[in-house]
């Protein structure tokens, strides 16, 4: 079933073409990628499908009551409402049910309205769905219910918009860089979500791994023409690698740059669908194996950084807390040369505070950093670059330095630079202003690498890079001799950089693994927590049949799993505020949360013996 037919649309800016004559189709039930460098229309295409934009000339035709969301990277949420009112501020008609009977919930005095509510429940099977659209709040990290949107961070916006977008259960979800703004657990969450889900997905992703294991097909923008892929992401390597080498021997670059990318993913361990059978018990197998894929890696790019000394960079004993909520305690690390670590946590678990500390942006509260006399910097940070008006891009890159050298005396040009980060040589005359959001992240990095600096401090690099820009910056850091240190989301770039990470625990915990993120999920994935019996028993109870409960106890039994969740949530809220340090009056405060762990108590134990009855 045909949901959506774009048919010969175009789109220019003054003489820049986007974009001419591109037609393709979305069916039911098929999860589609869309590839384009940067600045060659991929957000200009996810505007006109949700209709913020029109085409200069074509149509977009949809199938008559389908039902589209459409998540943009700046979503458009109204500040007054709440979290919740914003998930229920939507025409699906179960999302009204349970309104109503959250709102019945609120008042126990009005027994017939509950009740109506209740039975409105029952009869629309509202249970499962009201589960759901929790679990997905919950996940995201959106727990406080009452919080109003214009007290968010820009984060939890993108965040409650994606949740808005699933619990609406459109027909067909348009999305702009879903990943974007959630940490490594939701990420994995959501790509575990759409592969069970019978969705009918169109985005923009950089995320290679989010593609092999979601997208069952690619549509890709190259040159104003387009391109389609039946298959994920490795299908697509090896399809378009062996459609560059039929049109030209001439680009063997570009060949070569898709045939490496293909060998690296079919080299991957499949860590979300593979169980170790034991865990990990030495560490040093994993550590001999991350030194072994950088030993794979040809040098292309021989640069000829300022060497290193033997005191490189150093942390003692450091401590740093915002208020209660502690970062870094008694921290130890020594850097040695050429070491590539990764840093991987929740967020707010105190990974930029971190980079801040090692950089000198911040002072830590006890021990010291120590940073060798030769160390040179290069912080790419998530702020990006200072805009000023009529300045061209290769005055930019010249204002910060004119070369990279190379060994053997030979150089790496600003200009060349540029044209390796995929700005030609008429691009880089261009006004800076004139350029699109991810160009601009390019043009930063290349900012800091033009510095030629021997220590790369990395903050989210990825964000808002596209694919083929990813490329290049994985085979420059490959051949970069010095220090990385890298903060990402993006498992697949990880992965190739990395030889061991720091893992941000939460609480001043901070972990250190002798490997990549693949690595690390395989040696998580090989222990059983007790946690998944437990849920597997809660999950068991839930599927026996209610009829052996009598009228008031079902209601009792549904009424108790929804005061539980909310004190959970309450209790969470109250936590949340003691972490943070922002409790204002801290004995009423805690009597509180006593009173609600109390509470949850309780109810547990009478929702326990309700489902006891049902084992009977």
């Amino acid at each position: 079933m045909n949901y959506l037919s774009v048919e010969n649309i175009a789109k220019s800016y003054g003489e820049r073409v986007l974009f001419k004559d591109i037609s393709f189709g979305i069916n039911k039930g098929q999860k589609i990628a869309f590839i384009a460098k940067n600045g060659t229309g991929k957000t200009s295409v996810l505007n006109i499908l949700s209709g913020a934009d029109e085409p200069d000339s074509g149509q977009v035709v949809k199938r008559k009551n389908i039902r589209t969301s459409f998540l943009s990277q700046e979503p458009d949420l109204d500040p007054t409402l709440t979290i919740e009112q914003t998930i229920f501020a939507s025409d699906n008609a179960i999302l009204k049910i349970i309104e109503q009977y959250e709102h019945a919930l609120k008042n126990p005095d009005d027994e017939k309205a509950y009740q109506k509510a209740f039975e409105q429940m029952e009869v629309n099977n509202a249970w499962d769905f009201e589960t759901l659209y929790k679990q997905i709040l919950f996940k995201l990290k959106l727990e406080d219910l009452d919080q109003k949107v214009s007290s968010l961070s820009g984060g939890q916006k993108k965040r409650l918009a994606l949740a808005s977008a699933l619990i609406n259960k459109p027909d067909l979800l348009v999305m702009d860089e879903p990943t974007n703004h959630l940490d490594l657990e939701m990420i994995e969450w959501l790509e575990n979500y759409f592969a069970k889900e019978n969705l009918t997905l169109f985005m923009v992703t950089h995320d290679r791994y989010f593609l092999e294991r979601v997208c069952n097909e690619i549509v890709e923008l190259e040159n104003q023409q387009l391109y389609t892929y039946k298959g994920n992401y490795s299908y697509y390597l090896e399809k378009k690698e062996a459609r560059i080498a039929s049109e030209s021997a001439s680009v063997e670059k570009a060949k070569n740059l898709f045939k490496k990318e293909l060998d690296w993913m079919r080299r991957q361990p499949k860590a979300r669908t593979t169980k170790s059978k034991s865990r990990i018990d030495d560490f040093y197998v994993i550590k001999e194996k991350a030194h072994q894929r950088r030993k794979e890696h040809v040098l292309q790019l021989e640069i000829n950084m300022e060497r290193l000394g033997s005191k490189i960079l150093e942390l003692h004993n450091v401590g740093k807390s915002f208020g209660e909520k502690h970062i870094l305690e008694k921290f130890d690390y020594t850097f040695k040369k050429g070491e590539r670590v990764g840093i991987i946590g929740k967020n707010g678990t105190g990974k930029s505070t971190f980079l801040n500390i090692i950089t000198k942006g911040l002072t830590p509260d006890t021990g010291k950093v120590v940073v060798g006399e030769t160390v040179k910097f290069g912080y790419y940070t998530q702020n990006g670059i200072d805009i000023k008006s009529e300045q061209k891009v290769i005055d930019v890159i010249r204002a910060f330095g004119d070369y990279i050298p190379l060994k053997k005396g030979r150089q790496i040009s600003a200009a060349q630079l540029l044209e390796r980060f995929l700005f030609d040589r008429k691009k880089q005359y261009d006004f800076v202003e004139k350029l699109s959001g991810g160009e601009r992240k390019r043009l930063y990095l290349c900012t800091i690498l033009i510095q030629n600096p021997n220590f790369l401090i990395l903050d989210e690099p990825t964000n808002d890079l596209d694919i083929v820009t990813l490329n290049v910056l994985e085979e420059f850091l490959l051949d970069f001799p010095g220090c990385i240190i890298v903060v990402s989301h993006d498992r697949y770039f990880m992965d190739k950089i990395v030889d061991h990470l720091f893992v941000f625990r939460g609480n001043a915990t901070i972990e250190d693994f002798p490997g990549n993120y693949s690595d690390f999920r395989t040696y998580e994935e090989s222990a059983v927590p007790e946690e998944k019996v437990a849920k597997k028993e809660k999950k068991d109870w839930k599927k026996d049949d209610s009829s052996r409960l009598s009228y008031n106890e079902q209601k009792e039994h549904k009424r108790l799993e929804k005061e539980i969740n909310n004190l959970e949530f309450e209790k969470k809220a109250i936590e949340a505020l003691f972490s943070e340090g922002k409790v204002e009056d801290i004995n009423e405060q805690s009597q509180k949360l006593q009173e609600i762990m109390n509470l949850i108590e309780q109810k547990t134990e009478r929702w326990f013996e309700l489902s006891a009855k049902l084992e009977e």
